[in-house]
């Protein structure tokens, strides 16, 4: 079968996939620009998702399925793989591993003040009264909890914290200690000191936090955002934070990325922005490209049972 990739994959991980697959004919290719030559005899593409279009699938004559060697699917053209029915796969979990450590490092780093020390350091301060407090035995709240949540809650219990979920279904997460449905989000918004959202962007999830919700939590809760921008309305978290509603919010994605250089979120003390950098790590792609070697071992048995099959009516 002919496998074609339109996203750059390391040189190690294509010898490894030629000598795992030497009977597969791949086409490694950096751009689908460059892919397209291929695209028309393609059983198998391997993209980030975010080059695709109609036009690009129209060619596709032969396509398969796709792996989207990243979790986000918010710029797939969803419409037409659904009428081609073309199966979908993606990375989610691959990301567990940073963007936990990133949530507990961001946990840490609000609780310890980190922010103001290394201002005083630059400036040579030394103040023994800047507030410290402990993440030990507080409450995480996980929005969207899944694999990435349940990697978040079981570094938590480390510090003996209260894992609360939240996802569309309520069904239980490991390490979750309480999962909550879509009707109960209101008790674990006001019970959580430090809220997480790692919501996809959908049109379910457009918008989902407004400043109805900000007003419920706690003046001394933590909003941290490393699922997507669109899922908050910016300008009611901005105006939450203005009014003490909350207490800080780390941001990795925006509404708008990058974050204009003028927007007011930047000059807020009680803001943390990081520029969409939570799931990076080294081993990143190696994980993508052995999470697709092992489907594409069972998708050559022809078993249906593929990990992270993407439900294409819902975008993820």
């Amino acid at each position: 079968m002919n496998i074609v990739t339109s996203a750059k994959i390391r040189q190690d991980l294509q010898e490894a996939l030629l000598e795992r697959f030497p009977e597969e004919k791949f086409y490694f290719h950096e751009s689908i620009s460059e892919a397209q030559s291929n695209l028309k005899n393609a059983e198998i593409l391997i993209t980030l998702g975010e080059d695709l279009n109609r036009e690009y699938l129209e060619e596709a004559v032969h396509l398969k399925w796709i792996m989207v060697i990243s979790a986000g699917m918010d710029r797939m053209p969803f419409q037409v793989i659904k009428e081609k029915g073309i199966l979908v796969t993606n990375a989610r979990g691959i990301h567990k591993t940073p963007m936990a450590e990133y949530t507990l490092g961001m946990m840490l780093q609000t609780a310890r003040q980190a922010k103001t020390l290394i201002k005083h350091q630059e400036q040579r301060i030394w103040d023994r009264s800047v507030p410290m407090s402990e993440i030990s035995g507080r409450v995480i709240g996980i929005l969207g909890a899944g694999a990435i949540g349940s990697e978040i809650a079981r570094l938590s219990k480390a510090f003996g914290m209260t894992t609360l979920g939240f996802n569309r279904s309520g069904e239980d997460v490991e390490y979750v200690d309480r999962m909550y449905s879509e009707r109960e989000l209101d008790s674990i918004l006001q019970e959580s000191d430090y809220l997480v959202s790692v919501l996809p962007a959908t049109e379910e999830t457009r918008g989902f936090l407004s400043h109805e919700h900000f007003r419920l939590m706690k003046k001394s809760a933590v909003f941290i955002n490393i699922g997507r921008g669109t899922t908050v309305v910016q300008e009611d978290l901005k105006l939450a934070l203005e009014q003490g509603e909350i207490a800080h919010a780390v941001l990795d994605v925006f509404e708008e990325e990058p974050l204009p250089a003028e927007h007011p979120l930047w000059n807020m003390d009680n803001v943390t922005i990081t520029p969409h950098l939570s799931g990076i790590s080294p081993l990143y792609q190696y994980r993508a490209i052995q999470l697709f070697a092992e489907n594409l071992e069972k998708y050559k048995k022809k078993d249906p049972d593929l990990a992270n099959i993407v439900a294409v009516e819902r975008g993820y």
